[in-house]
């Protein structure tokens, strides 16, 4: 996958203008090359769940890798006028980014794994004014892949093991909007998805038959399911809803016994409206007893993790369930609430300075250090995440601190199995990470799941997976906590 195919060789300019702003103050201020290290973390679980699935990591490293200001770019930002209407950025500044090459370490958690709040998905270290120039094009990225591929992932567990296909692409939001929400729902565990150019693009299966208008462009609701058999008799999931649904899957028994007589097979029915509880379970009877026991009962009309668990209690004999418009647009909640947040600067000596972000919320105060984040493991299941300082990782014994209780702690012997999330994916700008196929990322994402205590996963209540800081790296944040408070005010 390369980005640049669909989006042009720049991306230069997908940014705010204040991260603009801020590069052009490190560079008049001679700081530019000074080494700086950021985190990407959120602060809660979308849907109010218990688990979030990174995703996007792909594109990142896309763009990361094509970060080139174009001559087009650099004559725009040319351009722009400050309040006193001369120009806003000096040429020189210009010029600087005209010649700029990406030359950051970034270590990134890999798509489809399972992770938490506070902990960093992506840490970028390097020169603070490519740092900082990033900033906003890695959190539209990984913010919006990482909340469809949750979303997707908690449709999926709903199903308990039904097929479930994205729907989404006409209701989502834009052309891309679309394509990376295909392919984050693809990541989360969806089976295929109905949009073609993301199915070219990322090698995502597709799926998809006629809608109501090829019934109702036909006299009567038979001669529509005659001809379009005639025509694919190897994609025949007839939608019987148009006029009257049982009457709609008794036609289609009638039509798929003609097209197993032409030595094909009818695939299916689907339902896109009333009560699918019920109807689910009558197509099914009808269809059984017409000798169609195969025949797929696929369900559509709005579907999301809560009403397909509804459903599923009901006694629905739902075998596929394609998902749309509250899958793609992450219907009840519309962004994921990523952060990326200066943790570390060196000094005119060379010596690292750690730095914090304070606020009169606690979740919202920032966390210092070059962080790496531990997975514990016992007989293959997570058991805890520390997140730790890898500028002086635990010697020995390591103790987990509880975020909201720092009198609770759990310790480690060294020889407790456990996995780092983070890996390298640049050194010194030089991309040194390939990502797995799509199929392999969602396979990954199915397993990291699979290593979680249900109570986690649930929608209701979730239990709490502990995650904290290191026994040293607390101390050493709450250090700064507390000489940031002492500093004088006014």
């Amino acid at each position: 996958m390369n980005t640049t195919h669909y989006y042009g060789p720049s991306l230069s300019l997908l940014t705010d203008l204040y991260q603009l702003t801020m590069a052009y103050g490190y560079w008049k201020s001679g700081v530019h090359e000074r080494e700086a290290c950021f985190h990407l973390h959120f602060r809660k679980h979308p849907f109010q769940g218990g688990y979030t699935v990174a995703c996007g990591l792909a594109y990142a490293l896309d763009y990361l890798q094509g970060l080139r200001f174009t001559a087009e770019d650099l004559a725009w930002l040319g351009t722009l006028p400050g309040n006193d209407g001369r120009p806003l950025f000096d040429r020189g500044f210009l010029d600087h980014l005209g010649e700029l090459r990406f030359q950051c370490d970034v270590d990134a958690v890999p798509e489809g794994t399972v992770v938490f709040p506070q902990e960093p998905l992506v840490r970028v270290r390097g020169p603070i004014l490519q740092c900082q120039l990033v900033e906003t094009a890695l959190l539209n990225i990984i913010n919006f892949q990482t909340l469809i591929a949750t979303k997707a992932a908690r449709v999926c567990s709903a199903a308990r093991g039904d097929g479930v296909l994205e729907f989404g692409l006409r209701r989502a939001q834009g052309i891309d909007g679309a394509l990376a929400a295909s392919r984050a729902a693809y990541v989360g565990g969806c089976d295929a998805t109905s949009n073609v150019l993301a199915g070219r693009l990322f090698g995502i299966p597709v799926k998809g038959t006629h809608a109501h208008s090829w019934v109702m462009s036909f006299d009567d609701e038979l001669s529509a399911f005659h001809a379009y058999a005639q025509a694919m008799p190897n994609n025949c999931v007839f939608l019987v809803d148009t006029y009257d649904t049982l009457e709609g899957v008794r036609r289609a028994v009638e039509v798929g016994t003609a097209l197993r007589a032409r030595g094909h097979e009818m695939v299916g029915i689907r339902l896109d409206s009333g009560d699918l509880a019920y109807l689910s379970i009558e197509a099914r009877r009808i269809l059984d007893e017409g000798g169609f026991p195969k025949a797929a009962v696929v369900a559509s009309n709005d579907l999301d993790e809560h009403l397909i668990a509804t459903l599923k209690e009901q006694g629905a004999t739902i075998t596929v369930w394609g998902v749309g418009t509250k899958l793609a647009t992450a219907y009840d909640q519309p962004a994921l609430g990523g952060v990326y947040k200066l943790a570390a600067i060196r000094d005119e000596h060379g010596r690292w300075k750690y730095r914090i972000k304070l606020s009169e919320q606690a979740v919202k105060v920032s966390t210092p250090g070059v962080q790496q984040v531990r997975r514990y493991l016992r007989d293959g299941a997570a058991v805890a995440d520390m997140i730790y300082d890898e500028e002086s990782p635990p010697a020995g014994e390591a103790t987990l601190v509880d975020p909201l209780d720092p009198t609770r702690r759990r310790s480690f012997h060294p020889t407790d199995p456990h996995t780092e999330l983070l890996v390298p994916v640049f050194r010194k700008g030089q991309r040194v990470y390939e990502p797995p196929t799509l199929a392999a990322t969602r396979d990954h994402a199915r397993a990291q799941l699979a290593a979680f205590h249900a109570g986690v996963k649930r929608f209701a209540n979730p239990h709490q997976y502990p995650v904290g800081l290191e026994a040293g790296l607390q101390e050493h944040k709450t250090r700064l906590i507390l000489e940031a408070r002492s500093q004088p005010r006014g």
